[in-house]
């Protein structure tokens, strides 16, 4: 163990200010000791009780997020932490743990008083010292903050665009497939002798059929019946792939009636032949429908990221839809509602003119607050988000609404607070209600909280003209 005098603690960076006789009394009033490899200095829950100085040695601290420990800081000789002057942390946040035998230099909580109001210089120093580490800790929390954030958003996105993603995958296979049977049915086509006035009518019919597709929601009996007329009707005019062209006749909405329609213009020696070529036409549409629709979804999809981040415009104030803001992050949180099965209500003020803001930064309240909401009706069985706007003179007014069991009074003075979080450990970093009170802050406006079980609203407030 090395032998801790006034003149090593002097050479420390963050006490070389500090008078010898100070630092003689400060290792008079602590205790020295060795934490051995692989101990924990502190863990998550435990009172924070002492300032330690690291004489040698090294404890690496560790915190959980989403499920996983990671290193967030190292403690070296020469560094300072723990309980330090007018701190307002009571226990520790995250793990501590000796990566090798380590020698401390221990300050009990209880001296604090007395060194505060004796030695001026001292105090002063581990002032510093508290000052330093909560701006490196702010800023390392905040990057994990956005890091968690963006970890969520990029996991819901991407379970969005992978569902119309694979669904152009398999659309493309499916149709390249279908269209190898075109020469075949090509052939039958050609080989069919109907005059052009019977082709024209049955071309025109099957363009209605195309365009006008009936809507319909069916039940398993209901669909079930369909098929069976048709392939009855399919049969008795000795149909090839009546099961198939059933099926698909059906799902198109297709029925015995519109059969029987096509049958007024078709030589019966054809009407095997046009059945298919007709079901060839309805798969074919079919297919290209859903590519499309998968197209757009996707193009839907990049629009809302483009917008969210409001990625294409500068950073400064500027007139925009705050609903198309909102909008785009229930699209980023599209997968997250889904998953916990979240009605969405949207009361939004039709009349609000558009509003002079940060419309990137705004986009992270929202999204914050949203995902706050979602996650405290987790455990909700008819979960609702209601988001309300509302013009209230010349300020705009955006309410974030859940029916989750409610903020516990105890808490609701401290929810803004850096790193105050109700969350479990490795779920939340105790920094998202901050960094939506800075940015609403940002934009001159307000930002309350209203919570009864049931009922948990937090109510946004700012000018419209920014």
């Amino acid at each position: 163990m090395i032998n801790v005098t006034p003149e090593l603690l002097q050479s420390f960076e963050a006490l070389q200010e500090v008078p010898l006789e100070q630092l003689k009394w400060l290792i008079d009033n602590s205790e020295q000791r060795i934490l051995p490899e692989g101990e924990f200095l502190f863990q998550p829950g435990q009172p924070i009780n002492a300032t330690n100085i690291f004489i040698n040695g090294r404890v690496s601290m560790y915190m959980m997020q989403n499920n996983e420990m990671r290193e967030m800081a190292v403690f070296e000789a020469q560094t300072i932490s723990g309980y330090l002057p007018f701190s307002r942390a009571k226990t520790s946040p995250s793990f501590a743990k000796a990566a090798e035998d380590t020698q401390l230099l221990s300050f009990p909580a209880t001296k604090m008083p007395e060194m505060i109001a004796d030695y001026f210089e001292l105090t002063q120093a581990l002032v510093h010292v508290m000052a330093s580490r909560i701006r490196d800790f702010t800023a390392l929390q905040q990057q994990s903050e956005k890091m968690m954030a963006l970890g969520k958003l990029s996991a819901g996105l991407a379970h969005e665009l992978n569902n119309p993603a694979s669904a152009i995958v398999r659309g493309a296979a499916s149709l390249k497939q279908h269209l190898l049977s075109a020469p075949k049915t090509f052939k039958e086509i050609i080989e069919m002798k109907m005059t052009v006035e019977q082709v024209n009518i049955v071309n025109d019919m099957l363009r209605v059929v195309l365009n006008d597709k009936k809507q319909r929601t069916l039940t398993m009996m209901e669909r079930s019946e369909l098929e069976d007329e048709m392939i009855d009707w399919m049969d008795a005019h000795e149909v090839k792939n009546a099961a198939e062209i059933s099926e698909n006749f059906v799902e198109f909405g297709f029925e015995v009636s519109d059969a029987e329609a096509f049958k007024q213009h078709i030589p019966a020696d054809y009407i095997s032949h046009i059945m298919n070529w007709i079901n060839s036409n309805m798969v074919t549409e079919k297919m290209v429908t859903d590519i499309e629709e998968a197209s757009r979804r996707i193009t839907d999809l990049v629009g809302s990221v483009k917008n969210f981040t409001h990625m294409d415009q500068g950073h400064d104030k500027q007139y925009a839809d705050i609903h198309s803001g909102i909008k785009n992050t229930l699209t980023m949180l599209h997968h997250k509602i889904h998953k916990n099965n979240i009605q969405i209500v949207k009361n939004f003020d039709t009349t609000l003119p558009p509003v002079k803001a940060m419309i990137g930064e705004l986009n992270q309240v929202w999204t914050n607050l949203m995902d706050n909401a979602l996650d405290a009706m987790e455990e909700t069985a008819k979960g609702v988000l209601e988001i309300k706007t509302l013009k209230d003179g010349a300020f705009v007014e955006v309410s974030i609404i859940d029916n989750g069991p409610g903020i516990p009074e105890d808490f609701k003075s401290q929810i803004f607070d850096p790193f105050f979080t109700t969350k479990e450990i490795g779920k939340g970093t105790g920094l998202g209600l901050d960094v939506v009170r800075r940015i609403v802050k940002q934009h001159r406006g307000s930002i309350k909280v209203q919570s009864v079980p049931g009922r948990t609203a937090f109510i946004v407030c700012f000018p419209i003209d920014g």
